[in-house]
């Protein structure tokens, strides 16, 4: 059963809900009196946080740069997950040029590429039919060339390859806290403390998490990273780009009747079930991995606009589209789970770089997540080492950006919309999940392995708890209810006197994101919780 955090409360006071210390400081609280807080520091040249192929991309150019001028560089990543890869999810469909240059004997190595891409298929679907859209040479859906991987494997192989580098890799320990120097500069960061009671009291378990310097921290933390997000405002990165638009990517891995299966087969569509004013499509790989498998997955816009909309249940729809019903008949689901992914296109890149450290990755968004790192090594080793190394004139760096950037510009967006007031929308009625199709909520987040040490204040923070019930209950009737994922967010009648409260049940996140990004009143706030928690994907 999910782990409930709430407080008793009466009809005339505002439940408590939110406990954690970046809310309420523990220096004011007298039950953290006399607690040690001192940390311990280690050193690093380059710290890391985020093992994703962003991540794991720029410690293994750098410790091949370092080993190949026979120079010393410790380089040191910082992991969420319990193990590398565990909370990687995409579709993906993966263009290997970056991989070429960074690992050119990858084949050898036994990267698990396994499903060149031999078939592309586009349509538009509408609510019986599916339309055949042609694929012309040049446009972003042609994946010939391009390889359907599992990417949490190719993740956990990239971390196989940093280690035999000697890149220390620290899974399991959440990067909570940007360090920052006298004069402002990135020092470092600090993992999260563990032993805090979900209460905020220290617990008798209690320990500080520590400090990592280095002369200079990369940011990979994913889509709408909670640490990116504060060096965006401490450094005025977005100043001089476009807004970040989102969308919620949902996907499911499917075990079919080999009769059905196409190995290396790419299909997309857009359509049915989104009506044309929202944003969205869907994807459907065959994979070659020794069984016949597939990855499906839906993608809805999060600059929606009726709050009655349920990305979740739309993807549950979508998969009984006749073109889908043949393919997942007789099949059996194996796993589930759920991101928030950038769609901002090339215009909403904000600047990478600030004193001490820099941006890659999906974190300031951008999809080449290896090429992103690629350009990171090169400018980071000539820094950390003072090395003569060649570094690309801007007229070079600009080709080879718009190059890597081009399938994204297909994704123009002009900014997120506001949702609507529920008053001024229409309900959706879904229908009910049969169970072999479609399937409900919480037997969905089963298959994720999302789990978390129960007793710990909720990750999920609230600036202000009464907003909840009196801003997003009352006007727009609840959409965390819909938007998130895994059945975080419930309104539930108070125990005591009328009304409803806001439960989190901070148990069940898969760390997507989307409610930090969706929440109208912009009231939620993601933070880590304790190293390990979350999803604990395999191969997603």
């Amino acid at each position: 059963a999910p782990q409930v955090y709430s407080t008793r409360c009466s009809s005339s006071t505002v439940p408590r809900i939110t406990t954690h210390y970046t809310v309420y400081p523990r220096d004011k609280d007298p039950r953290w009196e006399g607690v040690e807080m001192e940390r311990f520091a280690d050193e690093a040249d380059v710290v890391i946080v985020g093992g994703g192929p962003a991540g794991l991309s720029a410690a293994i150019r750098l410790k091949q740069l370092a080993n190949q001028h026979e120079k010393e560089l410790r380089v040191c990543v910082v992991e969420k997950a319990s193990q590398i890869g565990a909370h990687t999810l995409s579709g993906a469909c993966l263009e290997a040029t970056a991989l070429n240059e960074l690992i050119p004997d990858w084949k050898e190595r036994g990267a698990p590429l396994n499903t060149p891409v031999t078939e592309d298929k586009f349509s538009i679907l509408t609510e019986k039919y599916r339309i055949p859209v042609p694929i012309l040479p040049g446009l972003p859906m042609n994946n010939h060339g391009n390889y359907l991987v599992r990417l949490g494997n190719f993740v956990r192989w990239l971390g196989e390859q940093a280690e035999e580098l000697g890149v220390e890799l620290y899974p399991g320990y959440a990067a909570a806290e940007v360090l920052f120097h006298e004069d402002g500069s990135v020092k470092g960061i600090a993992t999260n403390d563990v032993g805090i009671g979900k209460d905020g009291s220290p617990k008798d378990v209690f320990e500080r998490g520590m400090e990592l310097h280095a002369k200079v921290t990369l940011f990979g933390e994913g889509c709408h990273g909670h640490l990116a997000k504060q060096l965006y405002k401490q450094f005025n990165l977005r100043e001089n780009c476009e807004p970040q638009t989102y969308a919620i990517g949902l996907k499911e891995l499917w075990v079919i009747d080999e009769k059905k299966w196409r190995p290396g087969r790419a299909e997309h569509s857009v359509g049915w079930p989104l009506n044309r004013n929202t944003y969205g499509g869907s994807f459907l790989y065959h994979l070659n991995e020794g069984e016949p498998l597939v990855a499906l997955g839906f993608v809805v816009g999060l600059d929606y606009t009726n709050p009655y909309l349920s990305p979740f249940r739309e993807f549950q729809r979508w998969k009984h589209h006749p073109s889908l019903m043949s393919t997942l008949e007789g099949g059996n689901r194996i796993a589930y789970g759920a991101r928030a992914l950038n769609e901002g296109g090339f215009q909403s890149i904000p600047k990478l770089t600030f004193p001490g450290g820099m941006l890659i990755g999906c974190s300031p968004h951008t999809h080449t997540h290896n090429k992103s790192a690629f350009f990171t090594f090169l400018l980071l080793f000539f820094f950390v080492s003072c090395l003569q190394i060649t570094i690309f004139t801007q007229k070079q760096l600009y080709i080879l950006l718009c190059s890597h950037f081009k399938v994204l510009s297909h994704f123009i967006h002009l900014g997120p919309l506001p949702l609507k007031p529920a008053k001024d929308c229409a309900p959706i009625e879904y229908p009910k999940p049969d169970g072999k199709i479609s399937f409900d909520l919480l037997s969905s987040v089963a298959l994720s392995g999302t789990n978390h040490e129960h007793d710990q204040p909720p990750h999920l923070t609230l600036k202000d708890d009464s907003v909840p019930v009196a801003q997003n209950l009352a006007v727009y009737d609840g959409p965390e209810q819909r938007f998130c994922p895994a059945g975080v967010y419930e309104y539930v009648p108070l125990e005591t006197g009328d009304g409803m409260r806001l439960q989190i049940n901070a148990q069940n996140c898969v760390h997507c994101k989307t409610c930090d990004i969706k929440d109208p009143s912009q009231n939620i706030n993601w933070v880590v919780p304790e190293g390990s928690g979350g999803p604990a994907y395999n191969g997603m």
